[in-house]
């Protein structure tokens, strides 16, 4: 195939697909009615060919980076009618945790299918028995909202309304979800016209010629990649820090494998599956790999299928990796996905001197559900950790999340909530030659009674220094001034204050005497 795509024509199709997925999440984001997708960004959007493989993939959140193809995959094993359109949430059939639900739809040109489209987007409610569907209480996936396996909601612009009556019944706020829904669509009919357009101008033979082209140049750009980092087999090891039942530290283990061209990563010594919602199906697993292959390659490399064709992925089943269910999930998408980039920083760092310190490591997830069924909910960012050549960024997300902030005006606009303050956590970042980046705090005051859910980490161990560097400072959580656990749900009066103060990040080299 490859012989047929002269430097420029390659060029050519990968930066139309990757505009394709890249509109495509754009179209979202400006049509989406909540501000968790409008303003804060959390949505993912992606090509695939027509047999499930990953083409093109918008830049948007780390952690979908595995999760979006076995969603796609779902999809593909539970087709009915080839022509429908998709839903699916469930982490036990292609999803990562209920919140976030794709929509897949096969995109035919000329009657001939060309490939798949597929956008996720984060609800700010998807049910259950608290709002946002992260509560630390939840022990089963059944407390954790509405789980819906692949199901058919459209043929073509035809909404199939029966099975999305059910599932806008069970949530909070349905109008605002299904407004949200029909953003989801609207975005997967622009990726179906840009492709036909695709199409129009080159052949569907030459397009599908094109999908091999891609995949097989960033397969190449990988294994060159992989093949300059020495071989070895290095061990990395960290904690979560309970989980919301037990104060226990929560081991995720790993051992890196680098030979030739090749990554084996093996997650033998994880623990075992715990009770509470940290853990994760394989697919979140599956996304930290991918996205710390991607921190240690060619960033221009194209976020296609060929980029993990060398990496082979070992998890024990039944562990917080891999949970048998209906295990509670909720958290290991947002949490633990965070920690498995801390373990394979650690590990990786052994072959790849030049990765920075631990940044926060945790998304302070803040929820907050309002009687009249109004949602907010945000991750917060914090500091980033520091490099061998710069201090780390202050108040940004990182790691497996990509989103923004909600702006105040739009919060207040939205909820019932005065913003009180928002700003950095002055001397959060831990001290070295280059000092980790600042932490953030944020204070609001909710003017309505409230359901509270704070699920967080780093509140007991700061995220560590590298080479001699101190480590970040850790997390605080309070309400009225009182603080309390990195996992709760509360009910909160009006007038009551919520605090989140974030950790830094890790400071790198020894600091100099003061």
């Amino acid at each position: 195939m490859m012989s047929s795509f002269d430097a420029v024509s390659l060029e050519v199709f990968r930066r139309q697909l990757d505009g394709i997925a890249e509109e495509m999440g754009r179209t979202l984001i400006r049509s989406a009615y909540s501000p968790n997708i409008k303003e804060r960004r959390d949505a993912s959007s992606a090509l695939f060919d027509p047999d499930g493989r990953l083409i093109a993939q918008a830049e948007h959140i780390p952690v979908h980076l595995g999760a979006m193809p076995d969603a796609v995959e779902a999809v593909i094993d539970a087709q009915s009618d080839p022509e429908a359109t998709y839903l699916v949430n469930d982490p036990y059939h292609g999803g990562s945790h209920l919140p976030d639900v794709t929509v897949v739809g096969a995109i035919f040109v000329a009657e001939t299918h060309v490939g798949y489209g597929a956008i996720r987007a984060h609800w700010a409610d998807i049910g259950g028995p608290t709002p946002g569907g992260l509560a630390g209480g939840a022990r089963t996936i059944f407390e954790e909202g509405m789980r819906v396996p692949p199901t058919p909601i459209a043929d073509g612009d035809q909404l199939r309304e029966a099975p999305i009556e059910l599932l806008l019944s069970n949530v909070r706020n349905p109008r605002q979800r299904r407004a949200d829904l029909m953003a989801q669509l609207g975005a997967l009919r622009v990726g179906n016209r840009r492709l036909e357009s695709v199409v129009e101008t080159h052949g569907i033979d030459r397009l599908l010629a094109a999908y091999d082209a891609v995949i097989d140049y960033s397969a190449r750009r990988t294994t060159d990649a992989i093949e300059a980092i020495q071989n070895g087999t290095y061990h990395g090891i960290d904690y979560l820090e309970g989980d919301g039942f037990s104060n226990e530290p929560i081991p995720i283990e790993l051992t890196v494998a680098v030979e030739d061209d090749k990554i084996e990563v093996d997650f033998d010594g994880t623990a075992d599956q715990v009770p509470g919602n940290l853990n994760a199906p394989p697919a979140v697993a599956k996304s930290a790999v991918y996205f710390m292959l991607r921190c240690i390659t060619d960033p221009d490399i194209p976020s296609n299928h060929g980029c993990y064709q060398s990496v082979d992925i070992s998890i024990p089943a039944g562990s917080l990796l891999d949970p048998n269910p209906p295990a509670a999930v909720g958290g290991g998408n947002v949490e633990t996905s965070q920690r498995i980039v801390d373990v394979l920083l650690d590990a990786l760092r052994q072959a790849v001197s030049s990765l920075p310190a631990h940044g926060q490591g945790t998304m302070n997830n803040l929820i907050i559900g309002f009687e009249g069924e109004h949602t907010y909910y945000e991750t917060i960012g914090g500091g980033a950790g520091a490099t061998e050549t710069a201090d780390g960024t202050d108040g940004v997300h990182v790691g497996m999340t990509n989103t923004r902030n909600t702006p105040i005006e739009a919060l207040e606009r939205a909820y019932p909530v005065l913003v009180e303050r928002y700003g950095l956590r002055t001397g959060s970042g831990g001290r070295g030659r280059h000092r980790g980046g600042t932490g953030i705090e944020r204070t609001m005051r909710v003017e309505a009674p409230a359901t509270v859910s704070i699920l967080s980490e780093r509140r007991r161990l700061g995220p560590p220094g590298v080479a001699g560097g101190k480590p970040g400072r850790v997390g605080e959580n309070r309400i009225d001034d009182d603080p309390v656990g990195s996992k709760v749900t509360v009910r909160v009066e009006a007038g009551t204050q919520i605090s989140i103060l974030t950790p830094g990040g890790g400071g790198y080299g020894a600091p100099s005497p003061e």
